[in-house]
């Protein structure tokens, strides 16, 4: 017999665990999957919201599962409406290529013959802004940040966000 059984691994990592315990002839066709929590994607969201807002940058962040899936998303007062639509097109990008968002814009731009995988997904941006949340060494999600004035600026919120919750 199959079970699933779901499991909240601590608290201070803000990880959820998802595993499939199944018989040895299953053993072939189940995974484990260890993604980023709902807690610890507000936290890097705000946090994100937060390290802009102190250099006057008015943004959005959202963090997106391994699936792309939004687990939170942020926009500061005053920031453009259109913000959050890019933030969670950048971390989708990221999960669903990945890599670093601005790494495939530049990639495009170094190679123009690449320029059609801007169009496999409406959800897709290569813009920079979004980049992988990790956790000893493996993908748990991924964050975008938009409104800031230039994708470097807005990695930089990111990064310090991931560094103040990891």
């Amino acid at each position: 017999m199959k079970t699933i059984k779901m499991t909240a691994l601590a608290a201070t990592l803000g990880l959820m665990s998802i595993s499939f315990n199944a018989s040895a002839a299953d053993k072939d066709h189940t995974v484990s999957v260890t993604e980023i929590s709902s807690a610890t994607a507000f936290q890097l969201a705000q946090g994100a919201v937060n390290q802009c807002k102190a250099q006057g940058y008015k943004v959005s962040a959202t963090v997106v599962d391994m699936s792309g899936n939004v687990l939170a998303q942020l926009r500061e007062n005053g920031a453009g409406i259109h913000t959050l639509d890019s933030s969670r097109k950048k971390a989708f990008t990221v999960v669903s290529m990945k890599r670093p968002s601005g790494d495939l814009m530049k990639l495009v731009a170094d190679k123009p013959i690449l320029q059609p995988l801007q169009n496999m997904d409406e959800n897709l941006l290569f813009l920079a802004g979004g980049i992988p949340v990790t956790l000893n060494d493996v993908q748990i999600g991924a964050i975008g940040v938009g409104g800031a004035p230039g994708g470097h600026l807005d990695v930089a919120c990111a990064e310090e966000a991931i560094k103040a919750v990891f």
